[in-house]
């Protein structure tokens, strides 16, 4: 392991009176063996350059304020980072995941990163090239057999990241298996033993109360979904069908105290196509379905609401009133939009796909009556917001505030964040400088909070600007006063998709 010791952030950018020079130490751990040259590539280039270096950085510097003394855990963050030069067409969902991590307590911050060693990762170090082709390549790219709801992918468990019982899990939006990582070290303790023959999609939700974890993932064959619950001791103690009419294309669910919402929603894989093994996807002229079970219930206990047609990538939370499920997300008002005009045609499908402004994510409520049976919508703000995060201790109970992402035009890149008030309607908004992306946002709560939006948002943000990265808080009680601590990373980090916050006491 080799150390270094860096005494400043960026030369080039103006000391101010609150800025502190900690000397920051830095180990770097033996590099992994990478095939991957220079691109131009638009997600493999700029704010998402894949980042192949593993380090230890202790007592980082402080670019302005100081490291709140007043919060105490870890910030978790997972990015798509391609190791080998791909064999095809390459989506940043192709990338291997990496979980980043800065530490809080008692004033001081720490940071580590490492690459989720899957069976995937291993074997294309083995190799020395890669093995798998990626979302947008045709049927017979793969040297290998895939893995995961596609089959014919990489399970990279670049998605998602959340703790349960203290352990960290690494999921794939594809429905990998689930890695699970110390969230302290980030040592890897291997293979989720609970994870099911079909694996685990991204975005299991944890009740912090009684410390269960919600589950689903979804296949090509009957009955084309399941669900199931592991308890605090990481033993699956639930796991049943969810039948559905063919294969679907889920990407998040939600829970309340009592019930689990899953959804089967009309964008999913045109079926001519994939007989032909082809995954394509498209709009369907059908309701959109939302599956209410209780937490650990039967298939026959399923209840089903329509809704009106639409994708959902994210929701924020759910919760019982009466007779009443409300539930919020992301309500994509085009889930299948054209190819961008704008862009050179070989990524004009990537780039539409991946653009909100394109397909229109906004801000939604979903009430399902479990009495009559009716769902009653309601759009709560008119922007393109996305990747949503509220106090995670309101999971499953009727939450008030609630923060979302701003994206840049055109591009999965976030350039702000916005604080919503649900009960009143106000919002608050805060800006990134032009060049300067963020990440998905969690809310930290203060040691001893008072009430809701005691606490902080982390967010890593990329500086195109001057090559690095770095890492903000936002003190969510003076949101629009921008980030009261700017804290630098030891290396520029590439963009990514998830985070996560855990206090030290779920670690």
């Amino acid at each position: 392991m080799h150390c270094e010791t860096h005494d400043s952030y960026n030369r080039d950018r103006p000391a101010t009176k609150a800025h502190v020079r900690i000397s920051m130490r830095i180990e770097k751990l033996p590099p992994l063996t990478t095939t991957l040259g220079a691109s131009d590539h638009p997600y493999l280039s700029g704010p998402w350059t894949p980042q192949h270096e593993e380090v230890n950085a202790y007592d980082l510097d402080v670019i302005e304020g100081k490291v709140p003394t007043d919060i105490d855990g870890v910030y978790l963050r997972n990015t798509e980072n391609q190791i080998h030069a791909p064999l095809g067409r390459y989506h940043p969902f192709d990338g291997d995941g990496m979980i980043h991590q800065i530490e809080f307590r008692r004033g001081v911050a720490n940071y580590r990163n490492r690459f989720v060693r899957t069976r995937c990762l291993q074997a294309e170090q083995e190799a020395g090239r890669s093995l798998w082709g990626g979302l947008m390549d045709p049927p017979g790219t793969s040297l290998r057999p895939g893995f995961g709801a596609h089959g014919s992918l990489k399970d990279s468990s670049s998605t998602d990241v959340t703790v349960h019982a203290g352990v960290a899990l690494s999921t794939f939006y594809q429905c990998g298996e689930a890695y699970c990582l110390d969230p302290q070290t980030l040592e890897s303790l291997g293979v989720a033993s609970w994870g099911p023959l079909e694996g685990v999609s991204a975005h299991p939700k944890v009740d912090p109360h009684s410390q269960e974890l919600m589950f689903f993932n979804y296949s090509k064959f009957p009955p084309y979904m399941h669900y199931g619950v592991v308890d605090r001791n990481h033993k699956r103690v639930h796991y049943v069908p969810i039948p559905l009419p063919g294969p679907r294309l889920p990407h998040d669910m939600a829970i309340t105290r009592r019930y689990s919402i899953l959804n089967d929603l009309p964008a999913f894989w045109d079926e001519a196509l994939l007989k032909k093994n082809i995954h394509a996807v498209r709009m369907h002229a059908l309701p959109s379905r939302f599956c209410v079970i209780p937490r650990h219930g039967r298939t026959d206990e399923i209840r089903w609401f329509e809704a009106e047609p639409t994708y959902v990538l994210h929701f924020l939370n759910a919760y019982e009133v009466g007779d009443e499920i409300i539930m919020d997300g992301y309500f994509q008002e085009d889930p299948t939009p054209p190819p961008r005009t704008d862009v050179p045609p070989e990524y004009s499908r990537l780039m539409a796909y991946l653009d909100e402004y394109s397909f229109r994510s906004k801000l939604h409520r979903w009430r399902f009556n479990l009495r009559t049976g009716r769902t009653v919508e309601e759009r709560l703000d008119d922007r393109i917001l996305e990747f949503g995060t509220i106090n995670q201790q309101y999971t499953g109970i009727r939450n008030r505030y609630a923060y979302s992402t701003i994206a840049k035009p055109g591009w999965f890149l976030m350039t702000g964040f916005v604080k919503h008030d649900l009960e009143t309607g106000k919002s608050w908004t805060v800006n990134l400088e032009p060049g300067r992306y963020g990440s998905e946002a969690p809310f930290a709560p203060r040691i001893d909070a008072k009430d809701e939006d005691d606490g902080y948002l982390v967010s890593f943000v990329t500086d195109e600007n001057t090559g690095t990265s770095e890492c903000i808080l936002i003190d969510a009680k003076r949101f629009e006063d921008g980030p009261v601590c700017r804290i630098a990373l030891p290396h520029k980090i590439c963009s990514g998709t998830h985070a996560h916050w855990a206090d030290r006491a779920s670690l």
